[in-house]
């Protein structure tokens, strides 16, 4: 590989080096762990040649939320599918939005700009691509999970896994349009394992794509009202939550460009196994890649045009 950094922190105190650190990265390949893009199409292709990425040995994991806010989500959308094996994509709520647009069950604002894609002569082979693609990514070599927002204390890796795999059985069957009608950031709020229908799965939607804030109890706080209360009701960070069952698992996630800024890093290196990778691309921010080999940092400053409401 050419162009490597020294070994760095990406702007966030709380990462710890992940399980897999010291496997070699050889002829074989590596792989890069790659923040939020939402549309960033040629700042992606800047960070790609400053790791100098060879798709026919390398591969990218993306956090989520290819599309939207940024300038070319039609370019990115058509890019990271035609890489095929080469490159894997967990589903973020911004994804979750181009389809939901797409079957009708919502209409476009102007923050949006997906329209391109829906105007597109590829339109249902891009579509069809995005909704087959997971909402959680484990690799057992690496010992590597990836999710787009994050994972409720209750979840072990084994459980995060099964409720995936129940929303992504509705992503992938013909008839998966309803489902849009039923999500949104609404009740319920709490996990429980009898929740049923489309309450359960909203609540799966919500964890895996705009999960930032919850309680000791699992309880979503989806904007983080809860901050300031005492005692078990008040809302912290999904992954400093006392207890939390997947602490062991190492989780590299998006979503949360103001993570740093919001003073959230201040746990301290070593104390917690997850890897933030969001550092706000969409809004002049630093595009970020993680390899997964040696837990070696790369940035880029993004150069797109900055949008007021980036950081979604």
């Amino acid at each position: 590989m050419t162009g490597s950094m020294p070994n760095e922190a990406p702007g966030h105190a709380l990462v710890a080096l992940p399980l897999a650190q010291g496997l070699p990265v050889d002829e074989v390949g590596a792989t890069y762990a790659i923040g939020d893009v939402q549309g960033c199409f040629d700042d992606l292709l800047r960070l790609l040649d400053r790791i100098d990425f060879d798709p026919s040995v390398d591969r990218l994991w993306f956090t989520g939320d290819l599309v939207n806010r940024g300038p070319n989500s039609l370019g990115l959308l058509r890019f990271v599918r035609g890489l095929g094996h080469a490159a894997v994509c967990v589903l973020g709520n911004h994804d979750l939005h181009l389809l939901a647009a797409a079957s009708g069950a919502l209409t476009f604002g102007k923050k949006d700009t997906l329209a391109s894609i829906l105007e597109a002569h590829d339109r249902e082979e891009l579509l069809f691509w995005l909704r087959h693609q997971p909402l959680l990514y484990h690799d057992e070599r690496l010992g590597f999970t990836m999710v787009h927002a994050g994972l409720p204390p209750q979840w072990d890796l084994a459980t995060a896994k099964a409720r995936a795999a129940e929303l992504e059985s509705l992503l992938q069957n013909p008839a998966y349009e309803d489902l849009f009608l039923h999500l949104g950031p609404r009740k319920p709020w709490r996990w429980r394992d009898d929740l049923a229908g489309w309450d359960r799965l909203r609540y799966i939607a919500n964890c895996f794509t705009q999960l930032r804030w919850c309680d000791a109890e699992g309880r979503l706080d989806l904007d983080g009202e809860r901050r300031k209360r005492k005692g078990a009701r008040r809302s912290r960070p999904w992954f400093q939550v006392p207890g939390r069952a997947s602490q062991g698992v190492p989780i590299l996630f998006g979503h949360w460009a103001r993570l740093d800024r919001e003073g959230l890093g201040r746990t301290g290196p070593g104390k917690l196994l997850v890897h933030p990778l969001d550092t706000g691309c969409a809004n002049r921010g630093r595009f970020t890649a993680l390899r997964l080999e040696d837990s070696r940092y790369y940035h880029v400053r993004c150069r797109n045009e900055a949008l007021p409401w980036a950081e979604g």
